[in-house]
């Protein structure tokens, strides 16, 4: 076993944070993973003519949904939150849907730029459209991985 020293004596960790924890380190993982392969498909195809760096929106915007469904609670959205909060009940399921409609349209952006640009013009060089597909799903998971994945239990 590997020994530290004396940092981690005074850690104390329940359950729920290790769920927490452990969610958020594989969301993380899903969310560089995204980035890093839409990254390594610019490094390779770096001229505009294989990899339109347009594309980069969709992957944008998966970020911004990531962002948005994770800043609403699932207590705001069930109306159990103990403060009021600026948008109320209503408020907080309008924003989760704009949110969860943005991540789906960039899951379904990566797709279609794969299977409508890529695999019928540009069937030698793949790899681009691949990587935008990739990226949009690993940003999906990541989302639905630290919406879903973690307790919100606040009680200590």
């Amino acid at each position: 076993m590997f020994d530290c020293g004396n940092c981690c004596q005074n850690v104390e960790l329940r359950e729920r944070f290790h769920r927490n924890t452990i969610a958020s380190i594989v969301a993380g993982v899903f969310f560089a993973i995204g980035w890093w392969i839409i990254i390594d498909s610019t490094c390779q195809y770096p001229t505009q003519a294989d990899f339109n760096k347009v594309y980069y929106i969709i992957g944008s915007v998966g970020t911004l949904a990531l962002i948005l469904v994770n800043a609403v609670s699932n207590s705001q959205v069930r109306g159990d939150s103990y403060g009021d909060s600026c948008m109320g009940q209503v408020g907080a399921r309008i924003m989760l849907f704009i949110a969860f409609l943005l991540a789906f349209g960039s899951l379904i952006g990566g797709a279609w730029v794969l299977f409508g640009y890529y695999v019928p013009y540009k069937s030698d060089k793949l790899y681009p459209g691949i990587a935008i597909f990739s990226q949009n799903l690993a940003i999906f998971i990541s989302t639905l991985i630290l919406k879903f994945g973690r307790k919100e239990d606040l009680s200590y």
